[in-house]
């Protein structure tokens, strides 16, 4: 069972004139929402660990203290990092989110699927404020609950209009932080938030080693900017747009395993080529102006922004091709595993990182170099996929999916994991 719900059981026949089976496309699309997962927590992680300015300037914290170290193995990881997950796996994780609204509103009755919708959505919203403003200022559950209310009234287009329409709307974005970067007056207003003065670092780390009451003033005004200034400017484009996106990849069947292994082959090889050579060029201009805010910001960014889309493109190839030869072996398990309890495993993240670099928990934000950041990712990593293996052997859903369900649909879900009386899915 999917977060979102499970395919139709029907089957199509690909170009390779052999029908794929619904269980593997079931698999295909879980290992890839469980790929995205597990991804995204290693740029969440700087986050959770350091100041919020390192997530865009990596330079930033190198002189306020040798935890910032921008050298050498910290260079390294950062350099990996930015590469091979910044933005792709965010880009895969709402490109599945965009799936997932065909997924649920598809054979629905037509009086009853918005309905079930806005109460799904509204669940999601007020999971997204409670985990923004009580736990951690980088949630995502609100703008996509946000950009879902909005996408869903063109789930009926055709594939190549939703993809059109998407790759605009992500544009958006692109374009004002362009235009924005021509205008003097707009360089100098980001300066400080490019590179914050080191009093400035040093106050948010000494507030997020503080207690829970004292990080509210950080926290509140941080996510609440991101959820109106900077939804409105870039987070509503880009977020809708790879919804879009996701919505015609599924319609394509490309996301649900049904294409042909020639094609997908291609798609890695194109992804991979395209998307590391335009992500590696935005590394090479960036440390070529010497990380400067107006360069950096506005143009060296974009490298990465157009790239991941097409690293990400590569990433659903490889998850692809991967689920059709080694489909039920031990990795595509874990990996389907996490998947298929993606919401639960988004908010134990969280619950984790906090309670490891927090003040009310270990208290480590701010003192933890990069290479020591990779090592907890690790460790959480392996923590979140033993659970979710061990939990799915008796539980059909995550807790939090389990409540999502019952929200949605004003009952309670059957929980014991007996697939004998396996219900429809969402």
């Amino acid at each position: 069972m999917c977060l979102y719900g499970i395919l139709p059981d029907t089957e199509t026949v690909t170009s390779d004139s052999s029908p794929t089976p619904p269980e593997e496309r079931i698999l295909g699309l879980d290992v890839l929402r469980g790929f995205a997962l597990l991804g995204i927590l290693l740029i969440n992680i700087q986050v959770f660990a350091m100041p919020f300015a390192t997530l865009n300037n990596p330079t930033v914290y190198a002189s306020a203290t040798p935890y910032g170290e921008f050298t050498g193995v910290n260079y390294l990881v950062w350099l990996v990092g930015h590469i091979a997950a910044e933005r792709k796996f965010i880009t895969l994780f709402t490109v599945m989110f965009g799936a997932g609204i065909i997924l649920f509103t598809q054979g629905k009755d037509a009086s009853e699927v918005l309905r079930l919708h806005y109460r799904r959505t509204g669940f999601l919203l007020a999971a997204g404020l409670a985990h923004a403003y009580l736990l951690w200022y980088g949630d995502i559950l609100v703008p996509y609950a946000l950009c879902g209310l909005v996408v869903v009234f063109v789930r009926d287009w055709e594939p190549k209009q939703l993809a059109r329409t998407g790759l605009v709307l992500v544009a958006v974005p692109s374009l004002l932080y362009i235009m924005s970067g021509l205008s003097p007056s707009s360089t100098q207003a980001v300066a400080a938030q490019w590179a914050p003065a080191e009093a400035t670092l040093l106050a948010e780390v000494e507030t997020y080693r503080s207690g829970w009451l004292a990080q509210l003033d950080h926290r509140v005004p941080t996510a609440f900017a991101q959820q109106t200034s900077g939804f409105i400017s870039i987070i509503f484009w880009r977020t809708s747009g790879l919804m879009l996106c996701g919505m015609a990849l599924f319609k394509w069947g490309i996301l649900t395993n049904e294409r042909s292994t020639t094609f997908y082959r291609r798609l890695l090889a194109g992804g991979l080529v395209g998307g590391l050579g335009v992500t590696l060029a935005g590394v090479w201009y960036t440390e070529t102006v010497d990380w400067a805010a107006r360069e950096a910001l506005f143009f060296g960014t974009q490298f990465n922004y157009w790239g991941s889309l097409l690293l990400a493109s590569g990433y659903v190839g490889g998850i692809m091709l991967f689920c059709r030869r080694f489909g039920g072996g031990l990795i595509t398990t874990a990996l389907s595993a996490v998947g298929r309890t993606a919401f639960s495993n988004y908010l134990l993240q969280t619950l984790i990182a906090t309670s490891i670099f927090y003040g009310y928990g270990l208290g480590l934000f701010g003192s933890v170099t990069r290479i020591e950041q990779a090592g907890i990712v690790v460790a959480i990593w392996t923590g979140q996929i033993a659970l979710s293996v061990l939990w799915l052997r008796y539980v059909r859903f995550g807790p939090a999916e389990w409540l999502w369900r019952a929200v949605t649909y004003g009952r309670r879900p059957p929980l014991r994991n007996d697939r004998s009386t396996d219900a429809a899915g969402d």
